[in-house]
């Protein structure tokens, strides 16, 4: 299986979300973050991204008899290129939006199952807007947000920060 049939999977996606900003996760540990995935289902995941260098090994240590694994995700190989992208089949992004959108929901409604969960004080938005663009103007708004969310990628954890998930999602609604 390639890296794009790998990446578009429901669950993978979460695991690979899991791990944004750098943080290094043992298996229990990713569980923890997801609770509603069966273990031996987050296992065989967490094992087919590591197998194809999605997730590497950062550490080992023994656990009541069994050894433990800490992960952290190759930034590098953990992403659609644009010439993967190209090569994908309708179908293919059929399935990968849909996939996307699975992970998404289970996402925002294991934020949601939060006992502290504050959608106002949160500042959660999934507000959809229109736009009238020309191709140019396209390829602008995209690469601004683009700029907008590489300056932000490398910030790391501290007091004040939260991890948030920014989904922009982009494609024409009309026929013309």
């Amino acid at each position: 299986m390639n890296s794009v049939g790998i990446l578009l999977h429901p669950v993978r996606i979460r695991i690979v979300r899991a791990f944004a900003g750098g943080r290094a996760l043992t298996t229990t540990e990713l569980g923890e973050r997801l609770p509603d995935v069966p273990k031996t289902t987050l296992y065989r995941h967490v094992g087919i991204l590591a197998s194809a260098g999605l997730l590497e090994i950062t550490g080992e240590q023994q656990v009541r008899g069994a050894i433990e694994r800490s992960y952290q995700l190759n930034r590098a190989s953990a992403r659609i290129s644009p010439q993967q992208a190209a090569a994908m089949t309708t179908e293919d992004h059929r399935y990968g939006f849909a996939a996307a959108m699975a992970a998404l929901l289970a996402d925002f409604n294991a934020y949601l199952d939060q006992p502290k969960a504050d959608p106002t004080a949160d500042m959660v938005g999934y507000v959809q807007v229109p736009l009238w663009l020309s191709k140019a103007e396209l390829a602008s708004v995209a690469a601004q947000v683009r700029d907008i969310l590489a300056s932000k990628m490398d910030n790391e954890p501290q007091p004040g920060r939260r991890l948030y998930l920014v989904s922009p999602i982009v494609f024409p609604i009309d026929q013309t």
